[in-house]
């Protein structure tokens, strides 16, 4: 069975809010998820677009979640140490943390995955979304996704 992950800030396949975007407040949006197979050890957290004209843009990296954590709540700081003694890596702009939406034209669409882990990563803060992958090969129990779109008001 899937894992469930939801935002009360936008529906699925919904318009992310611009709060949560570079032309807002480019804080993380709330995410609440249930399903997590209980024999999780740990939960990973990846955000990524796909449509970036330079291949898939990383937005958001968190890892080492514990498995009782049912969300997390808008505006995580960006430091190294997250919720629940999370870890938080790097995002496509070579900073720690969130960093929201910023398409340069049109519409895209923004991937947050879930994934339910046999074991804690064991990597330290500040990891990219490669190395989170390779540390998670052969220990992934379950996984969820939630798509939301955007599209800047103003077009670069």
């Amino acid at each position: 069975m899937p894992i469930e992950i939801r935002s009360p800030a936008f529906n699925p396949g919904g318009m992310i809010p611009p709060k949560y975007a570079c032309e807002g407040d480019d804080v993380s949006p709330p995410l609440e998820w249930s399903g997590v197979p209980a024999q999780a050890k740990s939960l990973a957290l990846i955000a990524d677009d796909p449509d970036a004209p330079v291949g898939d843009w990383v937005h958001w990296v968190v890892y080492d979640l514990p498995p009782s954590q049912k969300g997390l709540g808008e505006a995580v700081a960006k430091a190294e140490s997250g919720p629940g003694g999370s870890k938080q890596g790097t995002n496509g702009w070579g900073r720690l943390g969130y960093g929201g939406p910023c398409p340069p034209s049109g519409v895209h669409r923004y991937f947050f995955k879930l994934y339910a882990l046999d074991a804690a990563t064991g990597l330290p803060a500040k990891a990219t979304k490669e190395g989170l992958l390779k540390a998670m090969e052969g220990h992934i129990l379950g996984q969820g996704e939630l798509i939301g779109r955007y599209k800047r008001a103003k077009q670069m």
